[in-house]
């Protein structure tokens, strides 16, 4: 749940720890909303006056969160707003004084009385924020078992939250994924670690996993041992610490097929100092449905609250103060979810494996053109070989780095870099041919990848081919590429890409375009949805060579020796749209 944080950006009554801990308050405190019955709304002063001094001080609203166990109260979303002047006194008192302030009940008809809790947040000594807790007051209704556990869960964790010392970013990551929640099956232990309460959802949960004894009063650390036995399977030595409450974290439980998410939270009484202060929360009352937050929340006199009478547990507590008295286990079933996990890898190794298998048989056909050109007396059928050499091989490795990842797009600079080089050597390979990329791909789809590097392979081999022209004093060739990406106003992206040489240019007699330049133009225009062009590096060719073939097609004539129409170098130009694969239609 994302926090209002304008408030707390450079705040200098704030540390980075303060506002580390309440995003991470609010990165978690679902539980506590469930857990309670009610919603929660973070107040924090809207200015850095306000923080320290209590004049003009007002309170705005950084987050809020509601409940998944019962009906909202608070149906609008009041994130950013300020607060309401019938709930200020209470928040004002909560701050200045860190104790614990209740609204107390108007006479207004039931359903509709609503009680709020207000309590300070103390973190490292100082109020950082003021929660309010909003439920509406059940009349002639007793609660049940589950009730009653969940409000005394809610209670107990309210003491750490208000001391700061939950949640725990050094014990446990709260922003963890996935995390069971409240209604997937909640587990209270006491302190040795036996069950003393589970929810009709864990029993549940745990019985995918084959235990079927009833679990008040077993070791929740027994239960996982027996599972461990029953299924053989080595387990983290700190798992026995979570199973028993004494540590914060996750884990997994697998048996029978089943698998189930365990996360635990240790409950520890409140401070001495807490006790001394007074920030201890009361019992929550008995919750139920209420009106909306705007029409029904009454006004509340400027008044503290009674201190709750004690409890058998609460003694217990105090006196043991500060020290772990028992813990929580969230549980969820995640079964089904790790069965499509299982399902994915799979797929996603089959298809590894078959880019894999595709780029051998593409070495094996490279190979096997390679040995038959070494038997051919042809010099022309040794060059179509091995053209169609280079062709497989540029696509076998379009395969092999598609083997290495299976993401939704592809970072090609490495690709297109290692393929700039390899096809200007392949083109050419007694004069020296010199590279080089500017620019980023970036991230292109998988199908865009194969038809793009048969392009450039194509372009930059024919520039070799047909740069160094008819001096053969000239040993060296320039071949640079550039690419860009930009977006147009409705936020389509598109490919720019220019590969410039320093040879010859391009020839202004008519010529044929031979089969290079008929695949570069089938897969820019029927893969790629794009368009090309050639011109000289600088400016445009004349005599309607715009549009036409690179610096001599595959098959094209040459340029005849001293003639004096020869240009400096060659620009190709590509544009094309990145598309995904589901919206690509052919071309």
């Amino acid at each position: 749940m994302a926090v209002f944080q304008d408030p707390l950006v450079g705040h200098r009554h704030l540390s980075k720890d303060d506002v580390e801990w309440l995003h991470a308050l609010v990165g978690d405190w679902q539980l506590l909303s469930d857990l309670a019955f009610s919603d929660v709304v973070l107040w924090f002063p809207h200015t850095e006056e306000g923080f320290l001094s209590s004049e003009e001080r007002s309170f705005i609203a950084l987050a809020q969160a509601r409940p998944s166990t019962t009906q909202t109260l608070i149906h609008r979303d009041v994130v950013g707003d300020r607060i309401r002047a019938d709930l200020k006194p209470m928040v004002e008192r909560a701050w200045t004084s860190q104790v614990e302030t209740n609204s107390s009940d108007q006479g207004q008809p039931s359903p509709a009385r609503m009680r709020v809790q207000a309590i300070p947040l103390i973190h490292r000594g100082r109020t950082v924020g003021v929660i309010t807790l909003h439920f509406a007051v059940a009349a002639m209704r007793s609660p049940s078992r589950l009730e009653l556990t969940y409000r005394r869960c809610a209670e107990d964790l309210l003491v750490m939250v208000a001391e700061g010392r939950w949640p725990d970013a050094s014990q446990e990551f709260t922003g963890y994924g996935g995390a069971p929640r409240v209604g997937d099956g909640l587990l209270r232990l006491d302190v040795e670690g036996r069950i003393t309460f589970a929810s009709p959802n864990a029993v549940s949960a745990l019985l995918r996993l084959g235990v079927s004894d009833t679990l008040e009063g077993r070791s929740l650390a027994g239960i996982g041992s027996e599972l461990q036995r029953a299924t053989g399977v080595a387990v983290d030595e700190s798992r026995p610490m979570m199973l028993t409450g004494r540590r914060a974290m996750r884990a997994e439980l697998e048996a029978h097929g089943a698998a189930v998410t365990l996360r635990s939270i240790p409950l520890c009484a409140p401070s001495r100092a807490s006790m001394m202060t007074g920030v201890m929360p009361s019992d929550l009352g008995c919750f139920d449905n209420g009106d909306d937050f705007a029409s029904s929340v009454p006004t509340f006199a400027h008044t503290a609250a009674a201190p709750a009478p004690p409890t058998s547990s609460r003694g217990a507590r105090e006196a043991r103060g500060g020290e772990r008295f028992a813990a929580l286990v969230l549980c969820r079933d995640v079964t089904e979810l790790r069965r499509r996990d299982k399902q994915l890898m799979s797929k996603d190794a089959t298809i590894k494996e078959i880019h894999h298998r595709v780029k051998n048989n593409l070495q094996t056909v490279s190979a096997l053109l390679r040995m038959q050109s070494r038997r051919m007396d042809s010099q022309e059928g040794r060059e179509g070989l091995r053209r169609a050499m280079r062709r497989v091989e540029t696509i076998a490795m379009v395969h092999d780095s598609l083997s290495k990842g299976l993401e939704e797009t592809v970072d090609v600079d490495e690709l297109m870099r290692r393929q700039l080089r390899l096809a200007a050597e392949m083109a050419q390979s007694d004069r020296q041919v010199i590279t080089a990329l500017e620019g980023s791909f970036g991230q292109l789809p998988p199908d865009m990848v194969t038809p793009l590097a048969l392009v450039i392979t194509e372009i930059v081999a024919n520039a070799v081919e047909h740069g160094f022209g008819p001096d053969p004093a000239r040993r060296e060739l320039h071949v640079s590429m550039s690419v860009q990406r930009h977006s147009d106003a409705a936020g389509r992206q598109r490919l720019e890409l220019e590969l410039t040489d320093d040879g010859v240019g391009l020839p202004e007699q008519e010529w044929e375009p031979g089969l290079g330049l008929q695949i570069v133009r089938t897969l820019v225009r029927g893969e790629l949805s794009g368009s090309i062009e050639w011109e000289t590096a600088s400016g445009p060719a004349e005599g309607g060579t715009q549009g036409g073939a690179g610096t001599g097609a595959e098959g094209g004539s040459d340029p005849e020796p001293g003639t004096e129409t020869a240009r400096a170098g060659t620009r190709v130009k590509l544009r094309a749209p990145i598309l995904a694969a589901s919206m690509k239609t052919g071309g």
